[in-house]
């Protein structure tokens, strides 16, 4: 069955007597998206999640049910059968306290340093205060072993300062994510966040993000960072000290 999706787009805002440039304006969502949704030449948007976020907003400008054409697009463009929900990220995330991790590895480590002195503090005493073999009798005092501290107390080495920005994303609605570290190397590998999902913390120098809208709360270090809303993609370079630059569309990240 061939789609309406954009003839009944078309036809409700001829009907109502507005120009593409005032939906643009009205939910900021470019010229040549609307133009594209209208007449379903689906190849040239963004990707679907785009494409149903921009139909959805589009729609409800409109007075329609935004949340039903975007159902329709996934079920009839798509191929997704009704109710079900977007296909799983299988693109893992590195967790920063995965098993095996560097930082893992420096915790066992540090407890195998801080047992070598315990233990040669436990021997010293020992020798010092046990009685001899000799009827129950005290044996003379050994003296320790050249090498042994007189303060056998365990020094722990001094915290090191934590390097980069600390960053957590949560999705206030339906949002596709790609996010980069200071690397060019994937966070999150073109992900699609349900409502109320959460990805982070991450830790890097700086970061490069490509947002599929503006439903999204940027942490950084604790603080929220301040984005205007939006409904079309937007993509943001985030510096060593916390910056927000915006981005154009051929400058962000794609995960691709």
């Amino acid at each position: 069955m061939a789609s309406r999706i954009g003839s009944d787009l078309k036809r409700a805002r001829t009907r109502r007597e507005i120009t593409l440039e005032q939906v643009e304006a009205a939910t900021r969502i470019r010229v040549r998206f609307l133009r594209a949704i209208e007449a379903e030449e689906w190849g040239v948007l963004p990707g679907d999640v785009y494409t149903r976020g921009f139909i959805r907003t589009y729609a409800s400008f409109l007075g329609m049910d935004g949340e039903r054409l975007a159902e329709d697009y996934r079920r009839e463009v798509e191929g997704v059968p009704a109710g079900r929900g977007p296909a799983p990220d299988l693109a893992p995330v590195a967790a920063s306290t995965a098993t095996g991790s560097p930082g893992g590895r420096r915790s066992v480590s540090y407890l195998r340093w801080l047992a070598v002195p315990a233990v040669l503090a436990v021997a010293a005493i020992a020798i010092v205060f046990l009685p001899g073999g000799d009827g129950g009798k005290e044996g003379p005092v050994a003296v320790p072993a050249r090498g042994v501290a007189k303060d056998a107390t365990p020094k722990p080495p001094a915290a090191r300062t934590r390097q980069g920005l600390e960053l957590r994303l949560s999705a206030g609605a339906e949002v596709w994510v790609c996010l980069l570290d200071g690397s060019d190397r994937p966070l999150v590998q073109g992900q699609v966040l349900e409502t109320g999902a959460e990805e982070g913390p991450f830790r890097s120098g700086s970061f490069t993000l490509s947002l599929g809208n503006g439903e999204v709360t940027i942490l950084i270090d604790g603080k929220q960072a301040e984005i205007p809303p939006s409904s079309s993609p937007v993509g943001y370079a985030i510096d060593s000290a916390g910056k927000l630059v915006e981005l154009s569309e051929a400058e962000r990240p794609t995960c691709t």
